[in-house]
């Protein structure tokens, strides 16, 4: 009730100045020439009658709403959307910026954004910013060009539209570096049968870490299905093969949480007799399988934020036209556990 019988004339009357000092203040306008103690003293005041900034008006003043609109694609039925939001919505806090959030269909190609960009253009928006799930490269259409925009998890071809993906080669390679820091040289590759940009990323980082130790001729890959299931099926062609290896990289959490099943059903303990890891830290998955799992996460929340941090950066910008660029490559740092130890028998 406070808030809507509370005017800016209020807040002046409580700190003593002004209308126009107020508005400077608690508009941030810059350019303007006010004292320190002048601005507590009106920050006071409108928090003591419970008095905000009327977002409406400024922006019929200013053509800005204040408000950014994310569109994610799949979010109830990607486990990691959560982090993107979460990451988004605190910067879009610090920023003073409002965060409204659309849920999307799985887009294939050609990239359309769904008609929820049409919507947040029509409520004039300032910007956007478009998390995608398997997009490798996108041809973004005019609309997405007319206002400032980011896109997470896809590159803009022509690199106008600044962009950030999960470093998963670099991330891959971390981790098989570490396992032959403990002495492995037999490692295998459980990977996924699925031709997307994690599968080519991950297994890469993991034939490049092998190359660099110059094991690139030990190298073995077996596909399958990116589930449990897949990954019992392809730990088991590996296990059961001569020379089997000493450590098993699985393409995610979920493929290791099948590679454990094959080991348990052959005796082997983890780490004493095989180790293994996986990929995504897809929670609670890696803490709930014993012993608790080495993974690679993903940096969901680290991606949302740094989109959103971007886009404000391009709107106090005034809407410059962006210079082309390369993504952003976020780190996929390793999150050790207790599923890694020193080969049975190297």
């Amino acid at each position: 009730m406070a808030r809507s019988k509370t005017g800016i004339r209020d807040v002046a009357k409580r700190a003593g100045v002004s209308v126009t000092t107020v508005s400077h203040v608690l508009n941030e306008t810059p350019h303007t020439r006010v004292k320190d103690e002048t601005v507590d003293r009106v920050r006071a005041a409108a928090k003591e009658l419970g008095y905000r900034p009327n977002r409406l008006a400024q922006g019929l003043r200013t053509h800005a709403s204040g408000m950014i609109g994310l569109v994610a694609e799949e979010i109830a039925a990607t486990p990691h959307a959560g982090r993107i939001l979460l990451g988004a919505q605190k910067r879009a806090d610090a920023d003073g910026l409002a965060l409204a959030i659309i849920n999307s269909d799985l887009q294939v190609e050609p990239f359309i954004p769904p008609r929820s960009v049409h919507a947040f253009l029509d409520r004039q928006v300032d910007g956007i910013v478009y998390a995608t799930v398997y997009h490798d490269e996108v041809v973004a259409p005019p609309i997405m060009r007319g206002v400032p925009a980011v896109l997470i998890g896809a590159r803009d071809r022509d690199g106008s539209i600044p962009s950030v993906l999960p470093d998963e080669r670099t991330g891959a390679a971390d981790v098989v570096r570490m396992l032959i820091e403990h002495g492995h040289r037999r490692i295998a590759f459980v990977g996924s049968s699925d031709d997307i940009p994690a599968t080519r990323g991950r297994v890469s980082g993991y034939r490049d870490a092998m190359a660099a130790a110059e094991m690139a001729d030990e190298a073995r890959v077996v596909d399958d299905t990116s589930d449990a299931a897949g990954g019992y099926r392809a730990a088991v062609e590996l296990l059961d093969s001569q020379d089997s290896p000493t450590a098993l990289f699985c393409y995610d959490d979920r493929m290791a949480m099948g590679a454990y099943r094959a080991a348990a059903e052959r005796g082997l303990r983890i780490p004493d007799d095989v180790s293994i890891v996986g990929f995504d830290d897809q929670a609670p998955l890696p803490t709930s399988m014993y012993p608790a799992l080495t993974t690679v996460a993903l940096p969901h929340y680290e991606m949302g934020e740094w989109a959103v941090e971007t886009l404000t950066a391009l709107l106090g910008a005034g809407g410059a036209e962006v210079e082309p660029s390369s993504p952003m490559l976020m780190p996929c740092p390793v999150i050790v556990r207790d599923s890694v130890g020193p080969p049975r028998d190297e």
